[in-house]
C-alpha cells in the first residue's frame, strides 16, 4: 500500500528533497544569496523552513500550549480575547500642570494606563536649579523637584479609570516610589488600590543610557530596596521593570536584549533573596520592558525565547513553584531608534508593525511611539494617533482572536530557539567576566553592544539594511510636519516655584528626614522609610540624592 503524502513520513521526506535539490540549486549560483537575506539582528535567513528546522523533541517540549509552562506561547490561556493589554503611552514635557493636562487628555481618548517621563535632571537626582540642569529642565519629560510637583501632576486625574500608572525613574526609583506613595496618601486613596509600575532598573543605566548616579553595587541596593519594601507592604505594586528596551535602542541585537534582561533581573533577584525573601514573593511582581522593533518575526520570536527563557531560570536556578513567579509579564515599546527624521509619516507604518510584534509576541502593556518623535516632542496630535494605532490593532486588525496566531510556524519555532540559545551564551560570557556588575565595570557589555550597533550602522551605510526614505526611495519633497513648541519660560517658572517651597516649607522636619536618610545609607538598613518621610517633610529629590552620594559617592566611569 502506497503511503499517503500528507502523512508524517512522507512530508519529512519530501522537505529533505526540497532541502537537498534547493541547496544544490543555491550553490550552482553563480553569485551568493542577497546580503539583505537576515534578520534586523544580523542573523541569517533561509529561503524556507521546514519541520527540519525544529526537533520533534525539542517542538513538543517547548511550545507547550497558552498559558502553561515554559509560557512560549503566552502566559494566559485566553491571552486578548479575555483582557486587552494596557494601552499605556509614555507622557511627560515641560511642567507638573502641562504634563496634567496633556495625561487627561489621553485617558478621554481612551487611554487604560500611562507612564510619567521625567527629564534628565530629576532622573539624575538634580534640582531644576542645579548648575548642570540648565537647558534640560522639562525637555524630555516633566520636572519633578518635590511632592508639590506630584500633587499637581495628579491633580484631578481619574485614578479609578487607569489600570497602571508607571514612571521611568531608575537610579532615583525609591524616591518616586516614596512620592507615587505620598501623593496617593494625601489624596486618600488606599496606595494597596493602584497599581504603580516603577521601572526602577538601575543596571541598563550603566550598559546602555548613562543617567546613573551611585557606584553599580550601591545602585543595585537601592532598587532592591523599593523590592523587598514592595513585597513586605505593597504587593500589589511592580517594583522593578527590568528593562532590556534601552540596550536594545544603544544598539544590542535581540539576542543581547534577551540576555542582558535576564541577568539583570538575576542580579536583583540575588540581592532580594540575600535579604531574606522568598523567591514566589519577589519574582511575582516582576515586570519586564522590552523594544520592539521593525523585523516582524524577530521580534514576536524575541518575545517568545525571552518569556521561555524567563521560565526555565525562575524553575531550574531560583526552584520557584508559582506559576505567578515563572509566567513573565511584558511591557512593550516600540523602538524609537529606526523612526526617521526623513519623512516621517513613513513611521506611522514603522510604529505599526513594531505595535503588531508586541501584539503577536504576546505583550500585557503597550506604549506606541508617535511617528514625529524624532523630530522633537509629540504634539498632541501625534500621540492621538500613536494610541489609535493601538485601538486599531485591539478591534480591527483580527490579531486577538486567538493566543498566540503565529505559533507554529517552522520559520518563528527556529527564530525562537535560536534567539534562547544565543542568549544563553552571551549570559554565560557575561559570568566568565566575573558576573554582571564586573562585566559593567570592566566595559565587556557595553563594548559588545558597541559593536553589534556599528555593524548595523555599516549595512545601513552600505545598504544591505534598506531603509526606506533614508537609504532607498528617498523623496525630493521636504515633508512639512507640525512640530511641539517650546516654552522658553517653563524652566523658569519651575525653577520659582523649587524656590518658593523651599522658603515657605518648615525646615526642621525637613533636617530631621535627611539626616535619617543618610543613616538609613550609612547602615545598611532600607532606605525607602527615612525617604518617605524626607518626600511627605517636602524635601527635595536634590536634597535626598545628595544625601546618599554623601555615604555612596558618584559614580564615575574610567
Amino acid at each position: 500500500m502506497s503511503k499517503r503524502s500528507g502523512d508524517p513520513e512522507s512530508l519529512i521526506h519530501a522537505c529533505e528533497t526540497w532541502d537537498r535539490e534547493a541547496g544544490e540549486r543555491l550553490a550552482r549560483a553563480s553569485d551568493t544569496p542577497p546580503a539583505w537575506c537576515k534578520t534586523l539582528s544580523g542573523e541569517p535567513v533561509k529561503p524556507v523552513y521546514t519541520p527540519l528546522d525544529t526537533s520533534p523533541e525539542d517542538y513538543l517540549r517547548d511550545l507547550s500550549l497558552p498559558g502553561t509552562y515554559p509560557y512560549t506561547r503566552g502566559i494566559d490561556p485566553l491571552m486578548y480575547r479575555d483582557n486587552l493589554w494596557v494601552m499605556g503611552q509614555y507622557s511627560g514635557y515641560r511642567t507638573a500642570e502641562e504634563t496634567n493636562r496633556r495625561l487627561k487628555y489621553l485617558i478621554e481618548q481612551g487611554q487604560t494606563g500611562f507612564s510619567i517621563a521625567l527629564d534628565l535632571p530629576t532622573q539624575l537626582g538634580m534640582d531644576s536649579d542645579h548648575p548642570l540642569a540648565v537647558g534640560e529642565v522639562g525637555k524630555v519629560g516633566v520636572a519633578i523637584d518635590s511632592l508639590q510637583d506630584m500633587e499637581i501632576l495628579f491633580e484631578g486625574l481619574p485614578l479609578d479609570k487607569v489600570r497602571q500608572i508607571r514612571t521611568t525613574a531608575n537610579s532615583i526609583g525609591p524616591i518616586a516610589m516614596a512620592l507615587f506613595l505620598a501623593v496617593a496618601q494625601k489624596n486618600g486613596i488606599d496606595p494597596q488600590g493602584l497599581r504603580v509600575l516603577v521601572q526602577n532598573d538601575v543596571l541598563k543605566e550603566y550598559t546602555a543610557r548613562g543617567t546613573y548616579i551611585f557606584p553599580p553595587k550601591d545602585g543595585v541596593r537601592f532598587c532592591v530596596d523599593v523590592l523587598e519594601y514592595c513585597v513586605r507592604h505593597l504587593p500589589a505594586w511592580t517594583p522593578i521593570s527590568v528593562a532590556g528596551y534601552h540596550i536594545r535602542e544603544a544598539g544590542a541585537t535581540a539576542a543581547q536584549e534577551i540576555a542582558c534582561t535576564l541577568i539583570n533581573a538575576q542580579t536583583y533577584i540575588d540581592e532580594a533573596l540575600a535579604r531574606g525573601l522568598d523567591i514566589d514573593d519577589v519574582a511575582p511582581i516582576l515586570y519586564s520592558m522590552q523594544s520592539t522593533q521593525l523585523d516582524l518575526f524577530e521580534e514576536v520570536a524575541k518575545l517568545r525565547a525571552l518569556r521561555r527563557a524567563w521560565a526555565r531560570m525562575l524553575k531550574e536556578r531560583y526552584g520557584a513553584t508559582k506559576k505567578e513567579s515563572l509566567s513573565l509579564r511584558l511591557f512593550c515599546f516600540t523602538g524609537g531608534s529606526g523612526l526617521t527624521a526623513q519623512e516621517p509619516m513613513n513611521n506611522v507604518v514603522r510604529v505599526t508593525l513594531e505595535a503588531l510584534a508586541a501584539v503577536l509576541g504576546g505583550a500585557q502593556t503597550l506604549h506606541t511611539s508617535s511617528y514625529d518623535e524624532a523630530l522633537g516632542l509629540p504634539t498632541e496630535d501625534s500621540v492621538q494617533l500613536a494610541l489609535r494605532t493601538q485601538q486599531i490593532l485591539a478591534h480591527e486588525s483580527g490579531a486577538i482572536l486567538t493566543s498566540d496566531p503565529m505559533g507554529g510556524s517552522y520559520y518563528l519555532e527556529s527564530l525562537t530557539d535560536g534567539l534562547e540559545k544565543k542568549a544563553l551564551r552571551f549570559m554565560n560570557e557575561i559570568e566568565a567576566q566575573g558576573g554582571n556588575i564586573a562585566a559593567i565595570e570592566n566595559g565587556f557589555i557595553q563594548n559588545r553592544i558597541s559593536q553589534s550597533a556599528c555593524e548595523l550602522q555599516r549595512r545601513i551605510e552600505t545598504k544591505e539594511r534598506l531603509v526606506v526614505g533614508v537609504n532607498i526611495y528617498k523623496s525630493t519633497k521636504n515633508e512639512k510636519v507640525r512640530l511641539h513648541k517650546a516654552d522658553p519660560e517653563a524652566a523658569r517658572r519651575q525653577i520659582d516655584r523649587l524656590h518658593r517651597l523651599r522658603a515657605k516649607r518648615a525646615r526642621d522636619p525637613v533636617r530631621a528626614a535627611l539626616a535619617q536618610v543618610s543613616a538609613a545609607a550609612r547602615s545598611g538598613v532600607n532606605t525607602i522609610p527615612p525617604i518617605i518621610d524626607a518626600v511627605n517633610a517636602y524635601a527635595t529629590v536634590g536634597e535626598i540624592v545628595s544625601k546618599l552620594a554623601g555615604v555612596w559617592g558618584l559614580y564615575q566611569k574610567h
